[in-house]
């Protein structure tokens, strides 16, 4: 290991922690699933491996692929009827937000006045769960990295979440990865623009590198390789180490070198600080757009 890597983080699991795990054992009630998409099911998936009893979990999806099915066969229940189900101990919605006008309403029958309503959803307010499922609502913004286990969430809560309930609400999040809290709905927009939005500047980063290294001269196969291999060991280079991005970036760049080059024009004033910064506040400025 080089100085400044955690031994610890490596390969380990957001749900092996025990506190965790204790949680999701004295769950009360049936944990409901609305949505068994791919960030359901990989919610569904670190929950069982945690230890929650399959059999107190119930998932509502209309349209069940093959990997639903499969947790079906290992217990859980699949679109049970609603008078089967009774109140929700927990209600986790993980639907697409242009579905919850016609799926909120009959959810609603499975939420008590202590029901813990946890969203995944994009752009739906604590203020419109509340109205719409009732119980005692916290909203969160995941992202597509806790399908492997390595997402980062962060979550809100109405005002009337107690703290049990927002551990509860920790531990079933971290079944996909960190998870940090705000008191400050209004940062949900700025959190959904940085980290909810955020693979997808890295993509284009890996894509962009690629191109430019088939513009000078690589072979497209290998500047595709080049490109993927370096951005995801950067990361996980990033991930492992106690030491800040900044710090990790001056230490690959020799003085006058060729990183060095190439920082002078990405640092420039056209460069990519000010581009990004302007690509945040643009995916700011939707996500209160369509925010309801």
């Amino acid at each position: 290991m080089g100085p400044g890597l955690r031994r610890d983080d490596a390969g380990s699991s957001p749900m092996t922690t025990s506190a965790s795990s204790d949680l999701l054992k004295t769950l009360k009630g049936t944990l409901v699933l609305a949505g068994a998409g791919k960030m359901g099911s990989a919610m569904l998936s670190g929950w069982l491996a945690g230890g929650l009893d399959p059999a107190c979990v119930a998932i509502i999806e209309p349209y069940p692929s093959d990997d639903t099915r499969g947790f079906a066969a290992r217990g859980v229940r699949l679109n049970p009827p609603a008078q089967d189900i009774g109140t929700a101990g927990v209600l986790v919605l993980a639907v697409k937000p242009q579905m919850f006008a016609e799926a909120g309403p009959q959810l609603r029958s499975m939420v008590g006045p202590s029901t813990l309503v946890v969203s995944i959803m994009a752009g739906t307010t604590v203020a419109t769960l509340t109205e719409v499922c009732g119980g005692q609502v916290i909203r969160a913004m995941p992202n597509t990295p806790a399908a492997i286990g390595r997402g980062i969430t962060v979550a809100v809560p109405a005002a009337g979440v107690t703290a049990g309930q927002r551990a509860l609400a920790d531990a079933l999040l971290r079944a996909t990865g960190g998870v940090e809290w705000v008191d400050d709905e209004a940062l949900m927009d700025a959190v959904t623009a940085v980290s909810g939005s955020g693979p997808a500047y890295v993509f284009l980063l890996a894509e962009e590198l690629a191109r430019a290294g088939v513009a000078a001269g690589l072979p497209e196969r290998l500047a595709t390789r080049l490109a993927r291999d370096t951005v995801s060991g950067a990361g996980e280079l990033l991930h492992r180490s106690d030491l800040d991005s900044a710090t990790l970036r001056k230490n690959v760049t020799s003085p006058a070198g060729t990183t060095a080059a190439a920082l002078e024009v990405l640092m420039g004033a056209d460069g990519f600080q000010p581009l990004l910064e302007r690509a945040v506040a643009a995916a700011t400025r939707r996500s209160k757009e369509l925010a309801t």
